[in-house]
């Protein structure tokens, strides 16, 4: 017994999934079912179908699927040239099971076979079709056809499979081949038709088919060829379809031939090529007779796999890297977040990168259907080692639709003797330390170029000093501006990023770099800012996919094995309004 707030008491347990919803449950539990997809009605149908072999992972959320799985159809058996008077059976239909609610494990990997159709011949008995299978699901492929290979006195007859084979005329007793071989429930088939050895026209059995009550392929006549058993009509895909009919059975020189079962499965001929059964339907192929052989009876058809799931309503997509993009059925508009990749820091007396842009905005209207490149900033490399130093680069933009994010300024550096400010952009870098320059290199300017609201603030002043002091600045952060560098040997610390719940926890982006310091290294602003440096160590990185800017390295023996801080990438993250 469930009991719930508001006192609702029921014996019921409750049971919710994406096709139905049992039991009495709370407003607050159908809104958690809505955002998770299993809601009745919540999320898009997938279809997908294999006319060849291959695979399928099942995709996050999905533990269920519907499936449809046809095996290859048997070949009809063929004509002879010399020998007693026979009519070829019709292949046998290719196995057909359809279920629902059949268990997969999200991210697994399922390999997925489609059965080929037996090929037709025309003085050996013919080939069966081969099985579909997946996972567990496994379809038989049709039986062959009976024929008299050869001459003399060697008869064969329909062999057994999903749908059983026709049998040749022959004398004796001549059953066709069984169905539902190996059996199933419910049954994949049914048995072939037999043949008669009674002129004038010695008819061969007709193939079986799959359908439940008018699947049984037909006994051969005096007159005629028995007709092929009908296939099954599905509407699984939409419109309807019929699959696994089998093969019509072969006269000798006389009578009418027999046709084959709906579902794909091939007429029989008489001294003429016979026809296949239709590929993806599983049918059988068609019989062939006479005397002017050999001539090959039909091959079977194809078989087919089909899967059918609910895809869960996803409530936001993450972009790591740049991709195309089709925006859901049903999504009318997205929330984002939009992070362009940060700044790479100075290497020698080098400032801070700064964070790269970051854009946030609601209800941005889109069209279902529509594809379009979602671009991921990387981020700027540190300045390169060197004993004459070097700047960092400038990120990456990240763009989604008509939304930019610009990527962070760079650290300056003292390159030969010149003292460098910070590079703008969406965050800008700071200035490398002054030494003993008059005038402290100015950090790079934030929001650059202009966005509304602000995408980032400007980067901190280096300082100039006394070797002892002289610090470089912090790169700007999307919250705050890069700090200064104080007049103790520390490095300006980066600004602070700013933070986002829009994947449903609060996570800090685009802080900026530190830059490098005489004693101690400016810490990286939070948002994944990477920490500066002092002596001869490298600069921080800033943090993958945050955008953070990257610390600047003082490199203090001017030699060429000291680098400054990559930045971070950018990031793009959606949330799907529905």
């Amino acid at each position: 017994m469930s009991n719930y707030r508001g006192r609702i008491i029921t014996r019921n347990p409750v049971s919710i999934s994406s096709t139905s919803a049992s039991g009495v449950w709370t407003l607050q539990q159908a809104l958690q079912a809505i955002r998770s997809g299993v809601w009745p009605g919540i999320g898009s149908t997938v279809t997908t179908s294999f006319t060849a072999s291959g695979y399928w992972t099942a995709p996050a959320g999905v533990t269920q699927v519907d499936y449809l799985v046809v095996a290859g159809g048997g070949s009809g058996g063929g004509a002879i040239a010399t020998g007693p008077q026979t009519g070829g059976g019709g292949g046998g239909a290719g196995g057909f099971l359809t279920g629902t609610a059949f268990t997969v494990v999200p991210g697994t990997t399922y390999a997925v076979a489609v059965g080929a159709g037996g090929a037709g011949a025309g003085t050996v008995q013919g080939a069966p079709g081969s099985d579909s299978v997946i996972s567990a699901i496994r379809a038989s492929g049709g039986g062959a056809g009976g024929s008299q290979p050869g001459g003399g006195t060697l008869y064969l007859l329909g062999l057994s499979g999903g749908s059983g084979g026709g049998s040749s005329s022959q004398p004796g007793t001549n059953p066709g081949g069984a169905g539902n071989t190996p059996s199933t429930t419910p049954s994949q088939g049914n048995n072939g038709g037999a043949g008669v050895y009674t002129a004038p026209s010695y008819g061969g059995g007709g193939g079986g088919g799959a359908n439940l009550t008018t699947g049984v392929g037909a006994d051969g006549t005096s007159a005629a060829g028995g007709n092929g058993g009908n296939g099954i009509a599905s509407t699984f895909t939409g419109p309807s379809v019929t699959y696994a009919g089998g093969g019509g059975g072969g006269t000798y020189t006389s009578g009418t031939l027999g046709t084959g079962g709906s579902g794909g499965g091939g007429n029989a001929a008489r001294g003429a090529p016979s026809n296949n059964g239709t590929a993806n339907l599983g049918g059988g192929g068609g019989a062939n007779g006479g005397s002017t052989g050999p001539i090959a009876g039909g091959s079977g058809g194809s078989g087919i796999v089909i899967i059918r799931y609910v895809a869960p309503v996803i409530s936001s997509v993450s972009f790591t890297s740049t991709q195309s993009y089709t925006i859901p059925a049903n999504v009318v508009s997205v929330d984002y977040v939009v992070v362009a990749g940060g700044g790479g820091g100075g290497q020698r007396g080098g400032g801070a990168g700064g964070a790269g842009g970051f854009r946030t905005g609601t209800a941005f209207a889109v069209t279902s259907g529509n594809t379009s490149t979602v671009t991921v900033g990387g981020g700027g490399a540190g300045g390169a080692n060197s004993g004459s130093g070097n700047n960092g680069t400038v990120g990456g933009n990240s763009t989604f639709y008509t939304i930019t994010s610009n990527g962070g300024g760079y650290g300056g550096a003292l390159v030969s003797s010149t003292y460098n400010a910070g590079g703008a952009g969406g965050s800008g870098g700071g200035g490398c330390a002054g030494f003993s320059n008059t005038t402290p290199p100015a950090g790079g300017a934030g929001n650059t170029p202009n966005t509304s609201p602000s995408q980032g603030n400007n980067g901190g002043q280096g300082i100039a000093g006394p070797g002892g002091t002289a610090s470089a600045g912090g790169g700007g952060g999307a919250g705050a501006v890069g700090q200064t560098a104080p007049s103790t040997g520390i490095g300006g610390a980066g600004g602070e990023g700013f933070s986002s719940a829009i994947t449903g926890q609060s996570v800090m982006y685009a802080g900026g770099g530190g830059g490098c310091g005489n004693t101690t290294g400016g810490a990286g602003g939070s948002g994944g800012g990477g920490a500066g440096q002092s002596g001869t160590t490298n600069g921080t990185a800033g943090t993958a996919n945050t955008g953070g800017g990257g610390g600047g390295a003082r490199n203090d023996t001017d030699s060429g094995g000291v680098s400054g801080g990559t930045g971070g990438s950018g990031i793009v993250i959606l949330k799907l309004n529905y």
